[in-house]
Parts: structure tokens; sequence; C-alpha cells
């Protein structure tokens, strides 16, 4: 599995294209596991970003939530609805290493001109950096939350 690291900021154009982080390309491209340059984009349930994911990590990931539905129980179908809501396939174009962002994406989060991508381990956020740079949405301190896992 690709485990993203670090933090990058990329300017994105009138059409949605931006540059991919040259450090996650070569996780991708190195990765004879993983040759696949396909990445799936979707809305972050809980947070102002996007999320991004190697196919196969979204494979993985998705199996992983459905297998843990009832589609006879009506909210878990509006759940698996909504979660497959708002997401785009898209792949960095070999030249540039650019990628195609749908507007709806960029707009849903707020981005103006700058992006920042996240390496969060299996996956990548995309925040528009005004939110990233003003830190915890929540306004929890990291402190707090650490004092609750360690029980």
């Amino acid at each position: 599995m690709i485990k993203f690291i670090g933090e990058y900021i990329s300017k994105v154009d009138d059409k949605g294209r931006v540059v991919f982080p040259a450090d996650f390309k070569a996780l991708m491209v190195g990765n004879e596991e993983h040759p696949d340059m396909r990445l799936v984009i979707r809305k972050d349930i809980f947070d102002s970003c996007l999320q991004m994911f190697t196919y196969q990590e979204w494979e993985r990931e998705s199996e992983k939530i459905k297998e843990r539905l009832d589609f006879f129980n009506v909210d878990h179908a509006h759940f698996w609805r909504e979660y497959m809501r708002n997401r785009a396939l898209v792949c960095a174009d070999g030249k540039l290493g650019r990628i195609s962002i749908p507007k709806r994406l960029l707009d849903e989060i707020g981005v103006n001109k700058e992006i920042v991508f996240f390496g969060n381990d299996h996956k990548i956020e995309i925040w528009a950096r005004e939110v990233f740079e003003k830190g915890s949405p929540d306004g929890r301190g990291i402190e707090e939350l650490a004092k609750t896992l360690s029980k």
C-alpha cells in the first residue's frame, strides 16, 4: 500500500487543472504493486476538503464500507448513495503530471486559486489553501484529542 506523506501547494487554473505533486506521482509510478495512475477524488463527509485515493485504495476502502451495509435497510441504501455522490475519476497526465479536478468539487471546498495536497497516509486530502492554513476546523486542540485516545 502506498503511504502519502507531506504537504504541497499548487495553483489551480481556470479549468481546474493542477500539477500533481512529483513526490506523490513518484510513489505511484515507482510502485510495481500500483502502476495505475488513476485516482478517485470525493468530497469528505466531515470536513471541507476532498479525499483522493489511488484506484486500488478506493476499491479496498469502498468494499470495506459496502460489506458493513444492508442494502435492504433504507438508511444504509441512502448512506451508500450519498457516499458515492460527488466523486470523480482522474488520471495524471504523463508529461506534466497535471490532473483536472471538476470545478463543482473545487467550489464545494471553497478553492480560489491555490490548494494544498496533504498526504494523509493511505489517502491525500485536498484543501483550499486558506482553509488548511487556519488549522483544525472544530477548534479542538490536538492535546485534548490525544488525551481521549490514550484512555
